[in-house]
């Protein structure tokens, strides 16, 4: 056994030797552009694995029987939730991957860009078992956390700062939905919006390399018919632009709906404590719903290429909508029914227990938003003779847009969808109006939500970015002698002369702070040995200008150093002296920040 060992640890350190060797010879460049070509070819290959685990699970009714047998589109993702359960309590120790992109996010602002080893993992098989069988939730945000892991677990194989990682797990992002969609352009577009890479030079080459890398990977293994290509065959664009206005308008109210919604049905599933129950419920209702519409299985892009295409028939297989009069009319109706149930069955999935995204739900959505408008307007304006695929893309656009609050992605990712740019003034049109629209009504996205009220949201904004990486707990100072109210002068005097620091906290029984005594307030007394016995501590203390909590975020706490213009401030940890906190050694881990996070 300890041979073993022993071989395994020889193994590791030329494993380490040899990444040092290799850094030091082609250099932090040329290695970070190496690095990036391997994250790509992996998170491609995790792409693979993910979009085919979900076609061949999804096959499986089919080939038991599933289209006569109804009730299996009832009980499937109940069986699917189940299994994510299992999955996570016996396979990963019980810890949730939890949703992906803002588990993502948070790594980076509040764990210096460290991911779990587990999360390599978890979130791709979890979403397998939900996606596969049934859920309503997509697969690109588990496979950028997944991606985002490998890149972490890269960078702290070769010791990489913070902007280096920063880096790499951009790289992962991109690769992850250029690997999804083969677009390669939105995916860089991606990683500088959601995941806030600077698109400087030195990140620049790494992007497009880990992109193309992915992109080759996935084109090799994946049908592009599970992908939405489909628009590569839409006419051209006949450069109709008002009737996008008010489109582009009821896309922004339409994203603020969608994460509406998808809040509520969650929160409420929540409500079950039990975790069997939530099960029961979400995958009871999530099943009966695909009973009526099976068009809604999984994660969708079997409707958006339909609705491209402009197959309608395969949205209503059952017929739930024969009663309505007309054709359109019937069309109009069943994709409203759709299009108000997709985030409602987002929401139950993620909140009964199961992993997925919601890239994949806000692009049905607004592909079922552009029918809509279609077919509404073929009723009311029969002579406009709208082109139905330009607007499912741009109803996608704008969808993307209010809903990830990522606009160029979202006219990117439109337009690497359609096959070229023909589209391009009226998805950029679509998408801007439905960001601004969306962002006046909330401010943030849902992915950005939870963070932003948090403060713990990274930006472009450097300053604000650094703050955000800083933790107070990192420049908490504990060797100060703390005293108490009660002591007199005479040993006050005693604990001055042996202590290197000229504060001296006040502490009552329970360890609370009840002021401070500064070398400044006693220098008149200190030499006056006939008051060491008639003064006391509580004599002598004074409030401190200010106090810290250990939790509190530095943009509060560089607010009261500068409102105070105190050099040092006590810091509490629920209701506890903890220790005091300099201005100069946060201006220091302020400037080693900045350095890390900015480019040479």
């Amino acid at each position: 056994m300890a041979s073993d060992q022993q071989e395994k640890t020889r193994i590791l350190g030329h494993i380490d030797r040899l990444q040092e060797e290799l850094w030091n010879r082609l250099g932090p460049a040329n290695s970070l552009v190496l690095l990036a070509g391997l994250i790509g070819m992996a998170a491609g290959l995790l792409a693979v694995l993910l979009k085919n685990g979900v076609g061949w699970l999804r096959s499986l009714p089919e080939a038991a029987g599933g289209e006569g047998a109804p009730e299996f589109l009832f009980i499937l993702p109940i069986i699917g939730l189940i299994l994510t359960h299992v999955l996570v309590r016996k396979g990963f120790g019980g810890r949730h991957p939890g949703p992906g992109i803002p588990a993502t996010l948070h790594a980076l602002s509040r764990l210096r860009a460290r991911l779990s080893r587990m999360s390599m993992v978890s979130p791709a098989a979890t979403s397998l078992m939900t996606v596969g069988f049934g859920g309503s939730a997509g697969l690109e945000a588990p496979a950028v956390q997944g991606s985002a892991a490998i890149a972490s677990e890269v960078a702290e194989r070769f010791n990489l700062d913070y902007r280096h990682r920063l880096v790499l797990i951009g790289c992962a992002a991109t690769a992850s939905l250029a690997a999804m969609f083969k677009a390669p352009l939105a995916a860089i577009v991606f990683a500088v919006e959601v995941i806030m890479i600077d698109l400087t030079t030195a990140s620049l080459v790494p992007l497009l390399i880990a992109s193309l890398s992915a992109l080759l990977t996935a084109t090799l293994f994946i049908d592009p018919e599970e992908l939405m290509q489909a628009g590569r065959s839409l006419p051209r664009w006949d450069g109709a632009v008002l009737v996008y206005l008010p489109f582009a308008v009821l896309c922004g109210f339409a994203s603020v709906w969608f994460s509406s919604v998808y809040r509520v049905t969650g929160n409420l599933i929540r409500r079950f404590r039990h975790p069997g129950a939530r099960i029961l419920v979400g995958g009871g209702l999530i099943g009966a719903v695909l009973l009526a519409f099976p068009s809604l299985y999984g994660e969708g892009f079997e409707l958006i290429n339909d609705l491209l295409r402009n197959r309608f028939d395969g949205l209503d297989p059952r017929g739930r909508g024969d009663l309505i009069p007309g054709t359109a009319s019937r069309f109009l109706l069943v994709m409203a029914i759709l299009w108000a149930c997709k985030p409602a069955l987002t929401g139950l999935t993620v909140g009964a227990g199961g992993v997925g995204g919601i890239f994949a739900p806000a692009l049905v959505s607004g592909a079922l938003l552009g029918g809509i408008f279609l077919f509404a307007t073929d009723l009311l304006f029969p002579s406009w003779h709208l082109i139905g695929g330009h607007f499912v893309l741009a109803g996608m656009a704008g969808l993307m847009a209010g809903i990830l609050r990522a606009p160029l992605t979202a006219i990117f990712l439109a337009a690497e969808a359609s096959g070229g740019y023909d589209l391009f003034i009226p998805l950029m049109l679509t998408s801007s109006i439905a960001f601004q629209t969306a962002r006046w009504m909330r401010p943030n996205s849902i992915y950005t939500q939870e963070l932003a009220d948090r403060g713990e949201l990274i930006t472009h904004d450097k300053d604000k970015a650094v703050l955000t990486l800083m933790k107070l707990a990192d420049q908490l100072e504990r060797d100060f002698d703390p005293v108490r109210a009660d002591m007199t002068l005479g040993k006050l005097v005693e604990v001055v002369a042996r202590s290197r620091r000229n504060i001296h906290p006040v502490l009552g029984p329970r360890g609370e702070l009840v002021g401070i005594v500064p070398l400044e307030e006693i220098r008149g007394v200190m030499f006056d040995r006939t008051r060491y016995d008639a003064l006391t501590v509580r004599d002598l203390m004074v409030v401190p200008a200010a106090t810290l909590d250990l939790q509190e975020h530095m943009d509060s706490v560089m607010d009261k150093f500068d409102r105070t213009r105190a050099w040092n401030l006590p810091v509490m940890d629920n209701g506890r002296y903890a220790g005091f906190v300099s201005r100069s050694r946060l201006f220091g881990a302020y400037r080693a920040w900045l350095q890390e996070v900015s480019e040479d």
